[in-house]
């Protein structure tokens, strides 16, 4: 398989506390890979350092063979990396549509544009039914799907979720894992999941990287992980 970002000994602060502890992880390309945790574990650090959010002080960052961080923001989103942010952060006041097409700031085709928000749209029937409401009068579900048709507007290769089943109702939870799924394997998106909800993260990743106090504690094949001991006490609230 061919490797599509590599974290290697990372380091990264806030202040002077860290946030990552010399974090190693990698990515292959096709791969669903879940990051698990409690908070502060350090799983939004890891995005954050992606992103180019946070710059790590030791450490590299590759992202297809080329060095990652360092690099801005915007020019991240270009090499097509897309992030769907912890608690929505829709823009309350456009429209369903006009926050989708914010997606695609960074593409000039009209045409592929259209495709994909036709493709967004099949894939969410909720959001075609509100097409022209404001996004912020939408239930916390069909706001999470919204972003998440506004990242894959970008038509990333690497696609990354912050926590997607926050604040959302046990059944919508189970359809946006059925859409993760789907993104994946359907449109050929690499993906990063941060999710607290370990069971459903486990469930749906391909691999999983446990951490704590900024370090990566257990990692391996999810359905491996979801029979281990040590996750099953830790991450999965099960008595052994």
């Amino acid at each position: 398989m061919t490797k599509m970002l590599s974290f290697e000994n990372v380091e990264l602060y806030y202040d002077h506390v860290y946030a990552l502890k010399g974090v190693s992880i990698y990515l292959n390309e096709g791969e669903t890979v879940a990051l698990i945790g409690a908070n502060g574990a350090g799983k939004s650090s890891i995005l954050r350092a992606i992103t180019g959010l946070a710059q790590p002080r030791s450490g590299q960052i590759f992202y297809q063979g080329e060095r990652l961080d360092g690099t801005s923001a915007s020019d991240i989103v270009k090499k097509g990396i897309s992030m769907v942010p912890e608690g929505r952060r829709v823009f309350p006041y456009m429209t369903v549509q006009d926050n989708l097409l914010m997606g695609a700031f960074t593409r000039t085709n009209p045409k592929e544009i259209a495709l994909s928000l036709d493709n967004v749209l099949s894939r969410f029937p909720r959001l075609k039914e509100r097409f022209k409401q404001q996004a912020g009068t939408l239930s916390g579900g069909e706001q999470q799907m919204m972003v998440i048709g506004r990242a894959l507007m970008a038509k990333p290769k690497l696609l990354l979720l912050d926590e997607p089943s926050l604040g959302i109702a046990p059944k919508l939870v189970q359809d946006i894992a059925r859409s993760i799924v789907s993104i994946s394997r359907d449109e050929k998106v690499t993906v990063l999941l941060v999710e607290q909800n370990s069971r459903m993260a486990l469930s749906i990743s391909d691999r999983a990287y446990a951490l704590s106090t900024g370090s990566v504690v257990v990692e391996g094949d999810s359905k491996v992980l979801m029979h281990d001991d040590r996750i099953k006490a830790a991450y999965l609230g099960e008595e052994l």
